[in-house]
C-alpha cells in the first residue's frame, strides 16, 4: 500500500463533498457494470455488502433489487455524504459503518459481495489478504470494478497515480479469486487500466 489507511481516509475525509461531481466515464461504466452483474439472479431478499462504499453509488443503487445493503468504507466523511443521500431518497433499508477490506466489521450473512475503484490502493499481497477475508463470509457472487491492468500501463497517459494507487493484473486478481474457491464467470474490460470481474463460489 503507498499510503496508510488513515492516509487515505484523511484523503477521502478533504473531498467528500465534491467526490460525485468529478467523475471519470470509465468510473461511471464500472458503476453501471458492478450494479448490473450484483443485481442479476437477485429476488429482493439477499443482502448485499458493499465494500469501500464511498458515497454510496452501489449500495445505493442496488437498494431496490435486495432486502438489505451494508455499505462500509473508512472514511467518516464520505460516510456521512452516503447517509445524507440515503435519507433525501427514502432508503430505509441501506446501512453505512466503518470497515474496510481486510476487517469489514460485519459478521452476518452476506449473498453478495460489491466493490467499486478502491482495492487499487491494497499492494497485491494485501490484495489478496482482503479477497481471502471476503470469502471468509461465505457470498456466492463477488463483484469488482477497479483500476487493473489488462496490458503495460503507459507512462505517456496514465490512468493512475503511482504515488497513491496500486493497480493489479487481471491476471493477478484472478488468482487470487481462484485460490480462494471462486471462478471468474464474467470479465469486462472498460479500458486498458480499468474493469470489472465477478466472480461466483466454483
Amino acid at each position: 500500500m503507498k499510503k496508510t489507511l488513515d492516509e487515505h481516509a484523511a484523503r477521502f475525509d478533504e473531498i467528500a463533498a465534491e467526490y460525485d461531481e468529478n467523475k471519470s466515464e470509465e468510473y461511471n461504466e464500472c458503476v453501471r457494470l458492478v450494479v448490473e452483474h450484483a443485481t442479476r439472479g437477485l429476488s429482493g431478499d439477499e443482502t448485499v455488502l458493499d465494500l469501500a462504499t464511498g458515497t454510496g453509488a452501489i449500495a445505493l443503487a442496488l437498494a431496490d433489487s435486495a432486502g438489505r445493503v451494508v455499505g462500509r468504507d473508512i472514511s467518516e466523511g464520505m460516510l456521512e455524504q452516503a447517509r445524507e443521500k440515503a435519507k433525501e431518497r427514502g432508503i430505509s433499508n441501506v446501512e453505512f459503518g466503518e470497515g474496510r477490506f481486510r476487517s469489514p466489521n460485519y459478521d452476518g450473512p452476506v449473498d453478495v459481495v460489491t466493490s467499486n475503484f478502491a482495492m487499487h490502493h491494497l499492494s497485491d499481497d494485501e490484495k489478496r489478504e482482503a479477497i481471502d477475508v471476503i470469502a471468509a463470509l461465505g457470498p456466492r457472487k463477488i463483484v469488482l470494478g477497479d483500476v487493473m491492468l489488462f496490458g503495460e500501463p503507459n507512462p505517456d497517459e496514465p490512468f493512475f497515480s503511482p504515488d497513491v494507487d496500486d493497480p493489479a493484473t487481471v491476471g493477478v486478481l484472478a488468482d487470487a479469486f481462484t485460490d480462494a474457491g471462486y471462478a471468474l464467470t464474467a470479465v469486462e474490460m472498460v479500458h486498458d487500466h480499468v474493469g470489472v470481474l465477478v466472480a461466483e463460489r466454483a
